[in-house]
């Protein structure tokens, strides 16, 4: 990351491993993708941390190593976790302590995701808890982005609060929604229950007559088309009212993002849900949220920046 203003408090070494450990996240996720649209996720079978019993899995079974490589990955996160706590602990410990806070709810939020992964596994793949295992993945790049992102930007003219505000949060909300329904719908084996794109079916945009997987996949849809209303509001309020251009760029990169995502989605559909486009499809869907959480938070940064300033002033 650029340097926006020099500070002597701010400690490189965490915005590194903190930026570090999100990214991996981020990685993880598109991983656990690959996991799903290769239907690996029972590779390993009902074995938890095992895989089948074993240490490591035969070397002629492809499924099994794609999920036990996903485990692996988890593992290198959880160590890279590890070592940006103990940063934070270090660093952050006296004084604002948001930093801490926020590396602190990025641990539980790794244990958590790691013990959904192993319910997930040992229920046979629900999809309740899939849905539940990918949001609070989600969470955790969220939590991790926020502690860089306080630790790391210096705003110069700290403003307040206002639509821009409210528009970052908003669609932040929607990324993760989208996300969250997106999984569902691959969970629930409604991938294909709409087999054209942008309607369900020719003439069919709300298919309440094709079975609920047509449906829920339809929903999800619906929901996308509303955040990429809502994402354009967001960009035009952004170029009318800042001048930052590490906020503009960040909001036209998750708008560009965006679209891509949804060009990815068309394209998993016309693919028969061909793998790759289903992994580059989710991966960025978490790439729109993770930009739309580097947003709320500078806008956080600012606002509290701006208060600081005027009880400075009185």
């Amino acid at each position: 990351m650029p340097d926006p203003q020099p500070n002597s408090a701010r400690s490189n070494t965490f915005i590194i491993w903190s930026f570090s450990t999100a990214m991996l996240t981020l990685g993880l996720i598109v991983f656990g993708a690959v996991v799903r649209v290769t239907e690996s996720g029972l590779g390993c079978g009902n074995d938890w941390p095992l895989c089948n019993g074993t240490l490591f899995p035969p070397l002629d079974n492809i499924t099994a190593w794609i999920e036990w490589l996903h485990r692996l990955f988890a593992v290198l996160i959880g160590l890279f976790g590890l070592a940006t706590l103990w940063l934070a602990r270090r660093e952050y410990g006296r004084g604002d302590r948001r930093v801490l806070r926020l590396t602190i709810l990025a641990a539980l939020l790794f244990l958590l995701q790691s013990g959904l992964g192993a319910i997930v596994v040992f229920l046979d793949l629900p999809p309740t808890f899939v849905t539940l295992h990918l949001g609070v993945a989600m969470l955790l790049v969220g939590a991790l982005l926020a502690a860089t992102v306080i630790a790391w930007y210096r705003p110069r003219n700290p403003y307040q609060s206002d639509a821009v505000t409210q528009l970052a949060r908003i669609n932040a909300a929607f990324a993760l929604l989208i996300v969250l329904t997106g999984a569902l719908v691959r969970g629930s084996g409604a991938t294909l229950a709409c087999t054209d794109w942008p309607q369900c079916s020719p003439g069919a945009w709300l298919p309440i007559d094709q079975g609920p997987l047509a449906l829920v996949n339809m929903l999800h849809r619906l929901s996308v088309a509303a955040m990429a209303l809502t994402l354009l509001g967001l960009l035009r309020q952004v170029f009318r009212s800042r001048q930052e251009s590490l906020t503009r760029r960040i909001a036209l990169g998750s708008g560009i993002v965006y679209i891509l995502q949804i060009g990815l989605g068309a394209m998993f559909v016309f693919s028969a849900a061909e793998a790759s486009w289903g992994a580059a499809h989710v991966g960025l869907a978490a790439a729109t949220w993770s930009l739309l959480v580097v947003l709320v938070v500078i806008e956080h940064v600012n606002d509290r920046d701006y208060a600081r300033g005027k009880k400075t002033d009185a």
